[in-house]
């Protein structure tokens, strides 16, 4: 076995170590090679998705400063996923009277962009994988700007309802085809900080709303809207300029150079060359039509109605849905509720004030991400990867839940108490900040896992995702009229005791599924034959192990859906 190392002079700031791994057989005198290359980051692992050196091309090789304009654009469009659920809450005793509704009435339209948020991923997903992400963020922008106006607009409750929903639907590409874009960018090590800041944008949306909501409700209730659309103005013009197609046919370029190094089976013939892919003449990201409209050459296209099938088909595959609604509808349900009780839990203040008092969810959410969250993720599978014969596992994610449920769960039961015995503001201020932390934690915790999970599969596993986690916000504001008309807040607080050991149950499941010993048969799709002799690079993609030939036992770590087809 010879390695060598060369290192990559491209745009990549990382610069990794390409590795050749020749192996020589003697049989019948006769020499043979069979050479595998691969790129390794600066830490020594093997860098995952594998870039096409040299090629300018791949959004991997793109520049630390274009990478994270990217980022900063995905990350805006995330912000006003939950900022317009919530930016309207300040205003609701002037919505009230404008179109003669009652309490109910008004936290139903917090509701109802959250169902536009809920449906619009499994509407969006397909599209983008056909003509690609750039086209469909745009459309998506250019529809919640214009249904914002029309919010603005609204002459009656029912015209306003409806333009709530399209604000919804419109900026729902930022979730699922929003991750994906972060998955065609970044490599797999670099994921949990970008998945964490991607994260930070809905939590501080949904913080922010009600803040800057009540100062802009100074100048009168239709003003919120009027920001609003502002806001999705300059990200359209961001998008145009500055959001080029990510979305890359990496295995068709991987398979191709490959093909160019090795023309022959003489290896000592094949000169390498890093910058073949350059030469093909396949379309790809920059090179595509300013506002493209066609297939995207060179990927598989899935049919309209695949995410649908997908997203039913997903509940075959245990770890997600316990991992994602365990989330959702035992952990996130009680941000929502937090957000539409600030009102009734504080009736003292006027709305600007209100609005002050969600700072403490705010600092608390930034203090994670920035102490926390996606980077001690990464920090904490680097360690286990170590301890672990450089072997990465999904579940190395699971262990930031944890203590994120933990404080999650207390910050909510101290909020509670405060605000049911009266104690002074600060008390529930520094409860707020325990709990934005918490959330933080975990969303970032549960975000990460999925995507690790099913790499391939992450625009299936964050459509799941954004789909329950909307439903569950549709559904609370129905809940909370009557919760506070009939509990009090530290009953409300105290069910979350309830739930918080159901979700680090949850949690414990996805562990012990990750410690059993199963043999792996790989069948054929005409006849249940055998598949043997798998390349060992796709036993090691699929199941993040050492596996070896010898032995069809594996560790199993579920990390693919290997009868469902990739996204």
């Amino acid at each position: 076995m010879v390695i060598s190392k060369t290192i990559q002079h491209g745009s990549n700031h990382e610069k990794p170590a390409v590795v050749t791994d020749s192996v020589g057989s003697n049989a019948d005198a006769s020499p043979s090679h069979e050479t595998t290359e691969f790129v390794l980051s600066k830490d020594g692992f093997k860098l995952f998705p594998q870039p096409i050196l040299g090629d300018h091309l791949d959004p991997l090789n793109w520049s630390f400063a274009q990478k994270h304009i990217i980022l900063a654009i995905i990350m805006s469009i995330y912000f006003m996923f939950t900022f317009i659920t919530t930016t309207t809450v300040p205003s609701f005793p002037e919505l009230e009277e404008n179109y003669a509704a009652s309490l109910e009435q008004m936290n139903w339209t917090v509701a109802i962009p959250a169902l536009g948020l809920a449906v619009g991923p499994l509407l969006w997903a397909s599209p983008a994988d056909i003509i690609g992400r750039r086209p469909i963020i745009i459309l998506g922008t250019a529809m919640a700007l214009a249904a914002t106006v029309g919010a603005a607009l609204a002459p009656n409750y029912s015209g306003y309802m409806a333009a709530r929903f399209f604000q919804g639907l419109g900026v729902s590409p930022a979730s699922n085809v929003g991750l994906a874009v972060i998955n065609d960018l970044f490599f797999e090590h670099e994921r949990g900080q970008k998945v964490g800041l991607w994260v930070l944008a809905i939590d501080l949306g949904l913080l922010f709303g009600p803040l800057i909501g009540g100062a802009v409700d100074l100048a009168g209730y239709v003003w919120i809207q009027w920001l609003s659309a502002i806001l999705f103005g300059v990200m359209l013009l961001a998008e145009v300029l500055l959001l080029p197609e990510t979305l890359y046919p990496r295995h068709l370029m991987l398979s191709e150079q490959h093909r160019r190094r090795h023309p022959c089976t003489d290896a000592d013939k094949a000169a390498p060359s890093y910058h073949d892919a350059e030469r093909s003449k396949i379309p790809r990201t920059k090179k595509l039509a300013f506002m493209n409209v066609a297939p995207v050459p060179g990927v598989r296209h899935p049919k309209l109605f695949d995410t649908i099938y997908r997203f039913i088909k997903t509940f075959k595959y245990a770890v997600v849905p316990i991992s994602i609604m365990t989330y959702c509808f035992g952990w996130y349900w009680w941000v929502l509720s937090v957000v539409t009780l600030v009102p009734t839990a504080y009736a003292q203040y006027s709305p600007q004030i209100q609005g002050v008092l969600y700072l403490g969810l705010i600092i608390g959410t930034l203090v994670s991400e920035v102490c926390c969250s996606g980077s001690l993720s990464d920090y904490i599978v680097l360690h286990l990867s170590k301890r672990n014969n450089n072997q990465k596992t999904p579940e190395m994610r699971i262990w930031l839940a944890y203590p994120a449920a933990t404080l999650t769960a207390v910050g909510l039961i101290v909020w509670g108490v405060s605000v049911d015995r009266g104690y002074h503001w600060i008390v529930g201020q520094v409860a707020f900040a325990i709990f934005g932390a918490g959330i933080q934690m975990g969303n970032t915790a549960v975000c990460s896992y999925v995507v690790d999970a099913y790499p391939m599969q992450s625009m299936a596993m964050m459509t799941f995702y954004a789909v329950m986690l909307n439903l569950s916000a549709f559904i609370d504001p129905f809940f909370v009229v009557p919760w506070v008309e009939n509990w009090v807040n530290t009953e409300i607080a105290c069910f979350s005791i309830v739930m918080s050991p159901w979700f680090c149950t949850g949690w414990t499941s996805l562990e012990l599924a990750k410690s059993q010993k199963v043999k792996i048969t790989f069948k054929s799709r005409n006849g249940g034959h055998v598949i043997k002799n798998l390349n060992i690079d796709i036993l090691g993609h699929l199941f993040y192990k050492s596996a070896t030939m010898e032995s069809q036992s594996f560790n199993w770590c579920p990390t693919n859906m290997l009868d469902m087809p990739p996204s």
